[in-house]
């Protein structure tokens, strides 16, 4: 190893509420993306560092360890931490909330930090379609160095507000996933559903399978954070086709017909729509159909094969590590698919 001399570039607030060891983590990480530590520069010591800010040896290690796991430093036994050559490439730093953790938002993180690469912190958060949590979460780190802030923008209530926080972000530092927000000004990256588009593409597909039916009905909760632009797809497909539809805003006191197609849009509801089936004594694919939002190897199997139109989550994924590496401010339509099984 040819080692590099290195300045002090490691700060710690000591009135901040951020966790010291965190505080050291973000420093080394400020320092190498800004060119003060390079490539197998060695790091202060921990016990210049214990010296130096007056903190304890377990929050020194452990922030060391913290730049360990993520591929940043290497330990060398009795000479020290030093800065890998890998880390001072291409290192980003990625702030990335999403509005929930579920099994098809894992596959969008999962397929963006692995086609990131090694070279890339990413920064999670959830915010559980709460727009107070979103806010908690974002305005603190407005300031911070992100190379991109990316972000799913669904609220169950105050999601206009959105607006205001998401323009005080750089423009070329902004991705938006999944729902395209309205009112954000100027060029920034986006991958997007077009959901009113889509819905009435698939469903034109399906018309074949649908006909069997004698009325299509979707089920959308008053309370959802899903985009109002799904009925208004639907309703246009239902209304050019000139079929006999409703849309349920409430399903558990509601009462299932045969002879009706249902779209799910929801998995809570969906629950409930196979309990109502069965219990009614009603065949999937027969008496009824079933169509339900987002892909799910679970629902391959269920009720023999649920149909269901989905985006493509890993693609999504993809595309979005593909515009933070490249750094291009495309807005990108993700594809969007009908997958029929024996529940149509």
């Amino acid at each position: 190893m040819v080692e590099t001399k290195s300045k002090w570039h490691i700060e710690i607030d000591q009135l901040s509420k951020k966790p010291k060891y965190l505080q050291i983590v973000e420093s080394v990480m400020n320092g190498i993306q800004d060119g003060k530590f390079q490539a197998e520069s060695r790091l202060p010591s921990v016990n210049t560092l214990l010296r130096r800010h007056d903190i304890s040896r377990d929050t020194i290690v452990k922030a060391y360890n913290k730049l360990k796991r993520m591929n940043v430093i290497e330990s060398v036994p009795g000479k020290g931490y030093y800065v890998k050559g890998t880390a001072t490439k291409s290192t980003k730093k990625i702030l990335l909330i999403f509005n929930k953790l579920s099994q098809h938002k894992k596959i969008i993180y999962d397929s963006f930090v692995h086609h990131l690469g090694t070279n890339a912190q990413v920064d999670f958060y959830i915010y559980n379609n709460d727009y107070r949590l979103f806010e908690s979460l974002l305005e603190p780190r407005l300031e911070e160095n992100y190379h991109y802030f990316v972000i799913i923008g669904h609220f169950l209530e105050g999601g206009l507000n959105a607006i205001d926080i998401l323009n005080e972000i750089p423009k070329n530092k902004l991705l938006i996933l999944d729902k395209n927000i309205k009112g954000i000004r100027g060029s920034y990256a986006s991958v997007y559903q077009d959901f009113e588009s889509d819905i009435f593409r698939v469903l034109n597909e399906a018309t074949t399978r649908l006909q069997k039916y004698q009325r299509l009905k979707l089920i959308f909760p008053y309370y959802t954070y899903q985009p109002k632009e799904i009925v208004s797809g639907f309703i246009r497909y239902c209304s050019e086709l000139n079929v006999d539809f409703e849309v349920i805003k409430e399903l558990n006191s509601y009462q299932i017909e045969k002879g009706t197609a249902y779209v799910v849009t929801m998995e809570d509801d969906l629950v409930t729509l196979i309990k109502k089936q069965k219990s009614a004594h009603l065949e999937a694919g027969k008496d009824i159909g079933i169509i339900s939002y987002n892909e799910t190897p679970l629902k391959e199997i269920l009720l023999d094969g649920i149909t269901t139109i989905s985006t493509d989550f890993a693609q999504l994924g993809k595309t979005a590590a593909e515009l933070v590496t490249s750094g291009d401010k495309l807005n990108v339509k993700n594809p969007f698919h009908i997958k029929f099984r024996n529940s149509l």
